[in-house]
């Protein structure tokens, strides 16, 4: 066990952002046993213009400002830093030379401002921690000095637009000069050993306490519980990048007696699509993290209808777990990854699947089977998933003085 260490940790979102996120669980999880700087990603000029009248770039600005601190403290071992300072737009250059230069007087910006909370917090040979933040961030090695730096790979965000055009190249070289990667699937942990030998799979965490309702104490929501039985529900961001709306409306079409509730912000593709003009389907709209489990008991089959894309086929689909440590039978797109969940869940690949796999989710599921989804579930807490990371730390460290 790692203790009484310092940890800078970094990512790709921002400590205040209402969503839930492996790097804020990360992060809170080490600190129940060391201290923790979290540094929010650094705003970009772009973003300060073209989205200054909202309220957390209003945030930002007043911080860069002097106008309020930059360093918030969450508890005794706990900090989040949002780093005073504007970084240039320059993901549309072209030249890798070009960008590269550009992208290192941007680092050498925002390395100023991490040493700086560091410094004042008196964090001694701290541990670097990068979740998936493979172009703010690629510089921090050279210009911050950790003691150990560490890579953790779970999403293919170079598949987006954004991190595309230099991350497909930053990535492999970011890995490279890890200490060491951790992974949360066989993919990405193969994708890290073709540049960094030391890659090791650790899985994912799950927040379990949050999605735990053993003595039954939790309150189904209001705007649910009036909503016709049998419900078929999904919780998550409602966007055509990874959710396949066809079979949603597929299946409420095939379905009419069944109820199809969405709990989540829509994108413009599901707020024009024919869903909304369907009788048994409901749009609940975005809720806070803490109220998802709530919707989710409510539930009688969860879903994850995804598109089958580079993006959806290798990522690990954290709600699953959450499904799962709620008891919920639960039904999601067959792809690569979803293969680590085949013996409980059910697995369709295409929209009369769909059909037939809820009807068989419905009609299967037994106390015994709930039993069994919250036990698989519980191996997935953020507390396993962060000691396997120690352990990579431990045998690293005791390699170095070897």
């Amino acid at each position: 066990m790692i203790k009484n260490r310092d940890f800078i940790v970094f990512g790709l979102q921002a400590w205040d952002i209402n969503i839930a996120s492996t790097c804020k669980y990360t992060a809170t999880e080490i600190s129940k046993q060391n201290r923790v700087l979290y540094v929010c990603p650094p705003l970009q000029r772009k973003v300060s213009i073209s989205q200054k009248d909202k309220p957390e770039i209003q945030k930002r600005l007043k911080i860069i400002k002097g106008e309020k601190p930059d360093l918030e403290k969450i508890n005794d071992n706990f900090w989040v830093l949002y780093p005073r300072t504007i970084i240039e737009t320059i993901n549309w250059i072209k030249s890798p030379a070009i960008f590269n230069y550009f992208n290192k007087i941007n680092e050498k910006r925002f390395a100023k401002q991490i040493l700086k909370a560091a410094n004042k917090l008196q964090f001694k040979d701290f541990i670097l921690f990068d979740d998936n933040s493979m172009i703010h961030g690629f510089y921090l090695k050279e210009l911050l000095k950790p003691k150990l730096f560490i890579y953790l790979l779970r999403d293919a965000v170079i598949l987006v637009p954004y991190h595309k055009r230099h991350g497909t190249r930053l990535q492999p070289q970011i890995i490279a000069k890890a200490d060491f990667a951790v992974a949360n699937s066989d993919f990405f942990a193969n994708y890290c050993k073709q540049t960094n030998p030391k890659s090791f799979m650790i899985g994912q965490g799950c927040d379990l306490k949050m999605y735990n309702d053993e003595d039954g104490s939790l309150k189904i929501p209001d705007d649910l519980k009036d909503i016709k039985k049998p419900i078929i529900g999904y919780v998550g961001f409602l966007t055509t990048i990874r959710l396949d709306i066809e079979v949603l409306v597929h299946f409420a079409e095939q379905r009419p007696n069944h109820s199809l509730v969405l709990v989540g912000p829509e994108d413009e593709d599901f707020k024009n699509s024919k869903l909304h003009q369907l009788d048994n389907v409901y749009f609940l709209g975005r809720k806070k993290p803490e109220e998802l489990a709530a919707y989710i008991k409510g539930f009688d089959v969860a879903l994850n209808p995804q598109k089958v894309n580079k993006i959806t086929d290798v990522n690990y689909p954290l709600k699953i777990d959450e499904y799962l440590a709620m008891g919920k039978p639960t039904v999601a797109t067959k792809t690569t990854f979803m293969n680590y969940f085949k013996d409980y869940t059910y697995l369709p690949s295409t929209k009369e699947e769909y059909v037939t796999e809820i009807d068989k989710a419905l009609k299967d599921d037994t106390p015994k089977l709930r039993e069994e989804r919250i036990a698989y579930a519980s191996g997935h807490s953020w507390e396993n998933f962060v000691k396997k990371i120690y352990q990579q730390i431990e045998n690293i460290e005791a390699e170095k003085k070897l």
